[in-house]
């Protein structure tokens, strides 16, 4: 088992708690603990799968005894009415885990589904597609996981696994060179850096200091074209060394302009924090 497994079982023991509360009364009042049942859980909309890791370890933590088949893998799109998974074994238990497992299923599938919407609007561009930290307490992994499996890519985890020196970053340090400079000197476990932005006088003195990568914050159209152009000709006549990233007031309508700009990275907090959710449920055979 590895470290990653523990953590989704303590997220899913969590969950579990708060649902189940002292017992399942409804379940326990109306349903014999011999009977037996079969159930399937499939899509009932058209989307990208993720969570199935945590769904299995709510029948797990509930009930060894159930067995879930898995007919379908976290990445796949599916169709309506395609079956993600087959259950069998106690329908008590069955029933007292289906709410928090589909709470899973449904949330995470909505954040892989809407990843791929916004990396399928970029497939003609280079340009990939970010996540944030923009995440449910707590299900920051689990989210993360979910962008990965519609086609994203991670951006830090968590503070302490990258430099990202924010607007209120330099505001505390006093400048954007000072800010890095002390990285560098008490950062040496960093080896990339990377500032944020809101105008090009800032990007200019990023650029001074060597920045990694620039994060353009809330840019229009017209300003990321001046700041693309503006870190080629910095490197002219040679490779272009740092990269940008656009971020703020990005959608489905506007994805594929910011991209066209030329930058390399575009970071959309919507993609865990306004997911719609995917519609799955679970039904008895």
């Amino acid at each position: 088992m590895t470290a990653t497994h523990f953590l989704v079982e303590d997220i899913v023991k969590r969950a579990l708690l708060e649902d189940i509360g002292l017992f399942d009364a409804t379940t326990t009042l109306t349903v014999p603990p011999s009977k037996l049942g079969r159930a399937l859980v499939k899509a009932r909309s058209p989307m990208v799968l993720s969570g199935t890791e945590p769904f299995l370890a709510v029948f797990g933590l509930v009930d060894k005894a159930v067995v879930c088949r898995l007919a379908a893998t976290d990445g796949e799109e599916l169709s309506a009415n395609d079956t993600i998974f087959e259950l069998s074994g106690p329908a008590a238990s069955i029933l007292t885990s289906e709410r928090v497992a589909l709470n899973f299923l449904g949330h995470l599938s909505g954040v892989a589904t809407l990843t791929k919407r916004f990396v399928n609007a970029l497939s003609q561009f280079k340009t990939k597609i970010l996540d944030t930290r923009k995440t449910l307490p707590g299900l920051r992994l689990l989210e993360k996981k979910a962008v990965r499996h519609g086609g994203g890519f991670n951006h830090r985890f968590s503070l302490h696994d990258g430099i990202l020196i924010k607007d209120n970053h330099i505001q505390a340090a006093g400048s954007i060179t000072e800010a890095v400079s002390r990285v560098r000197a008490n950062g040496s476990n960093y080896r990339k850096i990377e500032v944020e932005v809101d105008d090009m006088a800032q990007l200019t003195e990023a650029l001074e200091v060597e920045a990694d990568m620039i994060l353009l914050d809330n840019m229009t159209i017209n300003e990321l074209k001046t700041a693309v152009n503006m870190v080629k000709k910095h490197f002219e006549p040679g490779p272009v060394k740092t990269l940008l990233e656009a971020s703020g007031g990005i959608n489905l309508n506007n994805v594929a302009q910011v991209a066209e700009t030329g930058v390399d990275y575009i970071s959309v907090g919507a993609l865990t924090h306004s997911a719609p959710w995917a519609d799955v449920g679970l039904d008895w055979i």
